[in-house]
């Protein structure tokens, strides 16, 4: 079927964290079945028909061109995504996600496996209800009645609430609610280019280190005894200033920023690079222009072992990197990863890259993007 057609679902969950269900279901029938166009409210009840914990329900309007069985197949296969098999005699009973197909445009099908309008709708008030937030107007070809008249003439009078949940139709919308991700991680990590292929893929502004220019980099890896403070000195100066001027004025044509760096680096690096005398002075530097800069709503730090990150440096060429001892990138890890255990206040993420290559294979960058998903997704409940 090539035409495409307005298809209303009715989601519902009451097992396990119930909006994260949602939410990521909303995810998944954005990418299998069709763009969804709106999500309604998010309502609370007690389950209709059995004993059984609070129901979280939804309902939502999606663009597919798949056909009527192909969109149950779909559903179904969501479904078994999180944790349903509808395959035996279920009957009324808890479950991680129920999604009923209630209209698919004006048609009406009747067939043995397949109703639609849903034939049960007009006497469930858990999808009346968050349906009228979105389609009051929609009129039932079979009775011939709105959304809102069914909503009143309904005799289910089980309790609902209108929670505060906000659900988002698609993970760009989702990522757009954030102000500023921090993608950290060790030398060679890959930490720019997934920084720059998620500014690409959700129009996010993208904030980048500048190191190439430092005329004391390639100095230290001679010699770090004598250039390691004036090197720290001169990138803390440099990513102030630069931090400071690209996190503090917002592009009003994209959605948020992502940083390739969060200036705590520099702390980290000094520590390990810096005698105990020099980095006590770098310190009450850092602590005073720390205070003024602006912080992560979600630091994400890609952990890579040593191994892979030599394999990563050899692999992109640059001459003063190729002497970078083992030792030292080892500190760095054990550095940022003692950062993090230090401040639980932050909402942060490692992830594990292990044999990840999200620049070749789209599932492992889908990966990653779940991981993030997953993060943002708990950090607004």
């Amino acid at each position: 079927m090539s035409q495409s057609q307005q298809v209303y679902l009715s989601l519902g969950s009451n097992l396990g964290n119930r909006y994260a269900t949602l939410q990521k279901a909303i995810f998944h029938i954005d990418k299998k079945v069709g763009k969804v166009l709106a999500v309604s409210a998010v309502y609370e009840n007690p389950a209709v028909g059995f004993e059984g914990d609070d129901f979280l329900n939804i309902c939502l309007v999606t663009l597919t061109k798949l056909s009527p069985s192909d969109l149950l197949d779909a559903i179904l296969e969501i479904e078994k995504h999180f944790g349903r098999d509808r395959s035996g005699a279920e009957g009324y009973k808890s479950r991680t996600l129920d999604i009923d197909i209630i209209f698919y445009g004006k048609e009406i099908i009747d067939l043995p496996f397949l109703k639609i309008p849903h034939p049960h709708m007009q006497h469930r008030n858990f999808v009346l209800k968050p349906l009228a937030n979105i389609a009051p107007q929609f009129y039932h070809p079979v009775l011939h009645k709105d959304i809102r008249n069914l909503l009143q003439e309904c005799k289910d009078r089980s309790k609902m609430l209108k929670t505060t949940y906000r659900l988002h139709r698609d993970r760009a919308e989702l990522f757009s609610k954030l102000q500023f991700i921090a993608i950290e991680g060790n030398i060679g990590a890959g930490k720019t280019t997934l920084s720059k292929m998620i500014a690409d893929d959700f129009n996010a502004k993208l904030v980048l280190e500048r190191f190439a220019d430092n005329p004391f980099l390639p100095k230290f890896y001679e010699d770090q005894s004598r250039y390691a403070f004036p090197l720290e000195m001169s990138f803390l100066a440099d990513r102030y200033q630069q931090f400071t001027d690209d996190t503090s004025q917002f592009d009003l044509f994209k959605n948020f920023m992502v940083s390739d760096y969060d200036i705590f680096k520099s702390l980290i690096f000094a520590k390990i690079t810096l005698q105990n005398d020099e980095f006590n002075l770098y310190r009450k530097v850092f602590n005073f222009m720390y205070k003024e800069v602006k912080k992560p709503e979600v630091y994400l730090y890609l952990y890579q072992n040593t191994e892979r990150l030599l394999q990563n440096i050899k692999k992109r060429g640059r001459d003063y990197e190729q002497k970078i001892p083992p030792e030292y990138l080892e500190k760095i890890n054990r550095g940022y990863l003692d950062f993090i255990k230090d401040h639980p206040e932050q909402n942060s993420l490692i992830l594990d890259m292990g044999e990840l290559d999200f620049v070749n294979n789209p599932s492992d960058y889908e990966h990653i993007l779940e991981r993030l998903e997953d993060n943002i997704i708990l950090a607004t409940l």
